[in-house]
């Protein structure tokens, strides 16, 4: 009787083990992800180029093919966006969304903003592809010291 017992409860213990090990959904399904958020940028808050350009968000491409972002969105809390150009996320690649202004390359894309974007006390950055569906989101509260990986 006991064997009859045990069975089940083993069989229960390595599916549960087995679910622990998975990657998460959007892993699984090769999805762009936010990947890490750099909400504090170092040193005075000064609003220079070069401060907000050190705030940014990582987006990135756990898939094995690339992804158009063409008219994907990027947005805070308080509802500031940034609409992606017709560019194009590589497979297995990153790409940073930065607050300030510059040059967009392949690698680096900038809001061309001159105020910040991402509060330091808690904010959420959400990507939400052009149809308007979520493709993912990422939060941070104080405890975090000035990014985030998500």
């Amino acid at each position: 009787m006991r064997r009859r017992a045990v069975l089940p409860a083993l069989a229960g213990a390595a599916a549960l083990t087995a679910t622990a090990f998975l990657a998460t959904p959007a892993q699984a399904a090769g999805g762009v992800t936010i990947y890490h958020v750099w909400f504090d940028s170092p040193g005075k808050d000064d609003r220079s180029n070069k401060n907000l350009n050190a705030e940014w968000v990582q987006i990135k491409n756990n898939g094995s093919s690339a992804v158009s972002l063409k008219g994907w969105v990027l947005k805070d809390a308080s509802n500031h966006k940034y609409t992606f150009p017709n560019v194009t996320l590589g497979a297995h690649k990153t790409m940073k969304v930065h607050t300030g202004r510059g040059g967009d390359t392949s690698a680096d894309k900038y809001q061309n903003r001159r105020a910040y974007v991402w509060n330091n006390t808690s904010d959420t950055a959400t990507l939400t592809k052009a149809g308007g569906s979520k493709a993912d989101s990422c939060s941070w509260t104080t405890r975090d010291p000035s990014d985030t990986y998500c």
